[in-house]
């Protein structure tokens, strides 16, 4: 496959003051919006309002910029600890029955201490498979462990397209990458989008341990988890056994890598079709992230795709190349 355009992303853009307006970005005509939401882990732990503002904002938005759905992308919580997991649970309740979620586990949200040394979580008590079972969206989950919420896959119409929105857990086991392809041969006509917590990497490429292991932080193989039966796969993994082979596949979404919290590369997938992978998280800014969203704006065509990072808490859009930019989806399957 052919990489054909890499966007390594500057570590000043994020916090580039002249860069941050205030004010909401602008909202087109006839458009449909996926609200992506990264790392809450710390304002579960410190910023519960932070956390409560976000959600509340995307309600209050859902006409006027007809959110289709919100994408979590895990480390929902920093310590794995009940009390943030309840802070975790009033935030999203807030879109219940409002807007459709789908939500990635990360690393933090497993294990003691949220160290990711086993895949323990309150997750499956807090968004029980039970719950997501009643949403309209809500397709299915892993199939040996249907109890769980830790993989599922959802179904929805947006856009002028039907999507199909796949959430793994941190550093996918290999019968989890199994399943998952399982998933989307069953759905050819569907757009796909992948939501993991670690995908895309700082440097605008993917997670691949076997090429740069240690070079790049916080591989999946460099965790706990990688000892257990079942084993990880990183970035390159996915991508070489899953992403790659489906011409339906559009997106990957994850967040996770600190440094500067953002990277983007677009691949060509199984049938040359762009397949565009985006690495989003801001924890490592002030108060936890200060609210910071990402809106995937599909424009009328249903392919083109306008970026705005936006927070309701500082009420404020960041208008920097790397924080608003565009770009085109490949045709829906037909």
């Amino acid at each position: 496959m052919r990489t054909f355009l890499i966007v390594a992303i500057l570590s000043t853009t994020i916090t580039a003051q002249a860069d941050i307006v205030p004010g909401e970005p602008p909202v087109g005509n006839n458009v449909t919006t996926f609200v992506v939401l990264p790392d809450t882990q710390n304002y579960s732990q410190h910023h519960p309002e932070i956390y409560e503002a976000q959600t509340r904002w995307i309600v209050e938005q859902k006409e006027k910029r007809n959110i289709a759905a919100v994408l979590h992308l895990g480390d929902i919580t920093n310590t794995n600890a009940i009390k943030e997991w309840e802070v975790a649970r009033k935030s999203m309740s807030l879109l219940d029955g409002q807007i459709p979620y789908f939500m990635a586990v990360g690393n933090h949200d497993y294990g003691p201490g949220g160290r990711s040394t086993t895949r323990e979580t309150p997750f499956n008590e807090y968004f029980p498979i039970s719950k997501m079972a009643k949403t309209k969206t809500f397709g299915g989950s892993y199939d040996k462990e249907p109890e769980r919420s830790d993989n599922t896959y959802h179904l929805l119409e947006a856009a002028g397209r039907k999507w199909l929105i796949i959430s793994l857990e941190f550093g996918p086991r290999n019968d989890i990458v199994r399943w998952a392809n399982e998933v989307v041969t069953k759905y050819p006509d569907r757009s796909v989008i992948l939501i993991t917590h670690a995908f895309v990497f700082s440097d605008g490429t993917r997670y691949d341990w076997k090429k740069k292991g240690k070079d790049q932080t916080w591989n999946p193989h460099s965790y706990g988890v990688a000892k257990l039966e079942g084993g990880v796969n990183d970035g390159e993994e996915l991508w070489e056994k899953l992403v790659s082979k489906y011409p339906n596949f559009v997106m990957t979404i994850n967040g996770h890598v600190l440094n500067d919290g953002l990277g983007y590369l677009v691949t060509e997938g199984a049938a040359g079709q762009p397949v565009h992978q985006m690495l989003v998280n801001y924890q490592m800014l002030k108060n936890g992230g200060n609210g910071w969203l990402r809106l995937l704006e599909i424009q009328e065509d249903g392919k083109s795709v306008k970026v705005h990072d936006y927070s309701p808490t500082l009420k404020s859009t960041n208008t920097s190349v790397d924080n608003q930019f565009s770009f085109q989806l490949a045709p829906p399957s037909p």
